[in-house]
């Protein structure tokens, strides 16, 4: 069954009625000795190494922000999230081998781990539903991003090979599950109204946005500054490489307005060709979700 038929046959249920969500068990840089700069230049490499460096806490807070809504779930839905959460483990500990690497390169990334874990303490005294919204508009950030890096190798032209396999493996998992944060959202605020919904995903996206570019923009400054490079030389390198070749940040925002679109759904734009593109590279590790 195709897409569009699934919506068709449960209008209720936009993820795919085919969709499924695989844990491929990948592992990548143990013996791997990456240049330090992995991407080809420094300030791809300083972008990239600053998203990693907020995975393993984001991660875990990821998790967390979903399975404290799973209380009936329907079947589906639960299944889902528990594939969810054994992709995310994985994506964590993937993450933490590569930052490993990032340190033995001489790059300090402990000030971005400190700023990720001082900002996730906030969030400890407020409702869970915040924590959720939180998620699902992190999680449209990191899909975006996913589809992107898949769809158009110039941001990995020059990368490492197996460092860039391993973000095409995360960007494929990314794709793939980026519909169940949404969908443990409406089941949780399924009592809501619409405006309430919308209201709150909106909001909460607007205030994702500020908080991610501002901080990914710190901590990016402050690795190439590692590197040596500093003040007007950094600031628009960095904005050359996200806004104009290759331009990720330009190029995902008609994806980001759509988040805005009443009714949105992740899976309104169905890309999981960008999955097929890749998975025979997996196969040997395809662990079907339960």
């Amino acid at each position: 069954m195709n897409a569009l038929a699934s919506k068709q046959a449960n209008p209720s249920a936009p993820t795919p009625a085919d969709l499924t969500i695989t844990v491929r068990d990948e592992r990548f840089n143990r013996a791997a000795a990456p240049r330090r700069w992995w991407a080809g230049d420094p300030f791809g490499t300083a972008w990239h190494n600053a998203l990693s460096a907020t995975f393993p806490r984001g991660e875990a807070f990821f998790i967390e922000a979903v399975k404290a809504h799973r209380e009936g779930a329907d079947p589906r839905l639960e299944a889902e999230i528990r594939a969810f959460v054994r992709q995310e483990i994985n994506h964590t500990r993937e993450h933490i081998a590569f930052n490993r690497l990032a340190a033995d390169h001489g790059y300090d990334i402990k000030a971005i781990d400190k700023r990720v874990e001082e900002l996730l303490a906030m969030t400890k005294e407020r409702p869970v539903i915040f924590n959720l919204a939180t998620t699902m508009a992190l999680e449209h950030y990191t899909a975006m991003m996913a589809a992107e890096f898949l769809a158009n190798p110039a941001h990995f032209d020059n990368a490492d090979p197996e460092v860039r396999a391993m973000w095409e493996w995360h960007a494929v998992e990314e794709i793939e599950h980026k519909g169940v944060a949404y969908d443990t959202w409406n089941h949780a605020t399924k009592d809501w109204s619409k405006a309430k919904r919308y209201k709150l995903r909106t909001i909460m996206m607007l205030l994702v946005t500020f908080h991610f570019f501002r901080n990914r923009w710190t901590d990016s400054l402050e690795l190439l500054a590692q590197d040596g490079i500093t003040g007007w030389k950094a600031k628009w390198g960095m904005f050359k490489y996200l806004a104009i070749s290759p331009g990720v940040v330009r190029r995902i925002v008609p994806a980001w307005l759509a988040y805005f679109k009443p009714g949105f759904h992740p899976w309104d734009h169905d890309d999981r060709a960008l999955i097929g593109k890749y998975e025979g590279e997996f196969q040997a590790a395809l662990s079907p979700a339960e």
